[in-house]
């Protein structure tokens, strides 16, 4: 045993390599779980007791000394690459410009942040859907507006298959599958037949979030919009809530924030009122959790969403909504920073 690791030594001492490719065969021809200092270590086990202590010592200073001559030899290969001036063939003639992300993914990936941190998980669901979870499990009356065609696409003139108008529907499909409690955060891109213009558009992008348990109140929901405004637009933001009307909640309110570019005194940007609204919430209607197979009797719960767009212009100021789809590289390069 003790000849072979001598051999060894010296062989090992002697190395020499040229290019990566040979430090790697080296590393495998003694250093890996079949190389051949893991034989000898493997043998040792029918060394005689007397000579265990010294033949393990002198196998352990062998593999300290294979691991650096390989490493040693694997720097002086990589530092001689790095020296030499030959040219990479492989290279484009034109430096290549690296990617931003876009401020509709930059606003959306803190939107998800904020609420994970209050134990929202991300839920998605398709974007053609049908009637049944857009409209109908929402509470949706068979006159409502929002079906009228100027509002809604339908696939090929079918009344029951649709772009989705909003990601509610996926809240709808995870009411009917899954049992409380339910605290999802829904993501995703929406379509409305509307005229493109600097404050709509044909498409845009939504977050919707749904809690439902025992005994969830009006009161969660407010202290859920308030933790998120303050997280996304600063520790002083305050908020106030105004009556509305959805079909799917009840109570239904409209939330402003406080300015965040005049403090609340008002400015140009929020019309001189001091406040700025920014998305919609309330209680889920009881016929809404029926609908979905859920007893409205032992649940409540609540549900918001807002659109990504008009939280990205109230964090940017970005005044028309089409520079957000219209790729020009010189928009989306003012976002570099944000990263």
């Amino acid at each position: 045993m003790l000849d072979k690791i001598n051999s060894l030594k010296a062989a090992i001492e002697a190395l020499s390599a040229t290019s990566k490719e040979e430090v790697e065969a080296l590393r495998i021809k003694y250093l890996s779980k079949k190389g051949e200092i893991s034989l000898l270590f493997n043998d040792f086990r029918t060394v005689p007791n007397e000579q265990k202590k010294e033949i393990g010592q002198k196998l352990n200073e062998l593999k300290n000394l294979a691991t650096e001559k390989i490493n040693n030899l694997r720097e002086a290969v990589d530092n001689k690459q790095s020296d030499s001036n030959d040219l990479d063939l492989t290279r484009t003639a034109s430096p290549l410009r690296l990617g931003k992300r876009h401020p509709i993914s930059l606003v959306k990936e803190e939107i998800i942040s904020i609420f994970s941190r209050l134990g929202f998980t991300i839920a998605e669901g398709p974007e053609v859907e049908d009637d049944w979870h857009v409209f109908s499990s929402l509470n949706f009356a068979a006159d409502h507006p929002a079906r009228d065609m100027q509002d809604t696409f339908f696939i090929q003139r079918n009344p029951d298959v649709l772009l989705r108008t909003h990601t509610s529907s996926v809240q709808s499909r995870v009411m009917t599958t899954t049992e409380p409690p339910i605290r999802i955060i829904c993501p995703g891109r929406v379509y409305r037949n509307e005229a493109i213009s600097a404050r709509a558009h044909c498409f845009f992008h939504q977050v919707e979030a749904l809690y439902i348990d025992k005994d969830v109140s009006f009161a969660d929901l407010k202290q859920t919009l308030l933790y998120f405004a303050r997280e996304m637009f600063g520790k002083d933001t305050q908020i106030r809530l105004r009556p509305s009307y959805f079909p799917f909640t009840e109570p239904s309110a409209e939330m402003d924030i406080s300015c965040h570019i005049c403090g609340g005194k008002g400015c140009a940007f929020c019309k001189h009122t001091g406040w700025v609204e920014i998305l919609g919430c309330g209680m889920v209607d009881p016929n809404v959790l029926d609908a979905c197979g859920i007893d409205s009797k032992k649940y409540s719960g609540y549900a918001l969403g807002m659109g990504i767009e008009r939280i990205t212009n109230l964090k940017y100021r970005v005044k028309d909504l089409r520079m957000f789809s219209e790729n020009d590289v010189r928009f989306l390069d003012e976002f570099e920073a944000v990263h």
